[in-house]
């Protein structure tokens, strides 16, 4: 049973409309937002990174090989390719998920979640929409936050690989 349908089980109430509210997508540093619908990205990703990204799901905790990822380079979004992360900003959380403690200007847009009923800052690629994790206050210095991700929701590339071109 998913969160969604454990909380109406639970309370006996559609939790949907206290977290489907949207958050406004920039077109400026990210480039034109990229619109597409579920169906088409359904048929464009991996099931998991599907679920994940567009149906706000989240990966198991220690499933993710990104976890390990020490590498020099970029993380992007996995469903539009937009440069989201420096891996000069991850950092090891012990959480089970990549985390970062600064995302890259304008890579992200935050609004708060009610799914496990107290609120919580999710976070979601500024071009696409795609659901990356969330925004916590325990992350090292110099922001103190932990942008802790799903690792389906990226892609690392390698800083001497060129990146991928934009999703359109």
């Amino acid at each position: 049973m998913d969160r969604r349908r454990s909380l109406k089980y639970l309370f006996g109430i559609s939790v949907l409309p206290l977290f489907s509210v949207g958050f406004a997508l920039a077109k400026d540093a990210a480039g034109p937002v990229l619109r597409k619908a579920k169906a088409e990205w359904a048929s464009l990703l991996p099931k998991q990174a599907y679920r994940v990204l567009f149906e706000e799901d989240t990966e198991r905790p220690g499933s993710s090989p990104l976890n390990h990822e020490k590498r020099d380079g970029t993380f992007v979004c996995a469903a539009c390719n937009l440069p989201l992360f420096d891996s000069s900003k991850k950092y090891e959380s012990g959480t089970g998920w990549p985390s970062f403690w600064a995302s890259l200007p304008g890579a992200v847009a935050d609004r708060t979640d009610y799914k496990l009923i107290f609120p919580r800052t999710e976070y979601h690629c500024m071009r696409c929409g795609g659901h990356q994790g969330h925004i916590f206050d325990d992350g090292p210095q110099p922001t103190g936050k932990r942008y802790c991700n799903n690792g389906v929701a990226l892609q690392f590339v390698p800083r001497a690989a060129k990146l991928p071109e934009l999703r359109t």
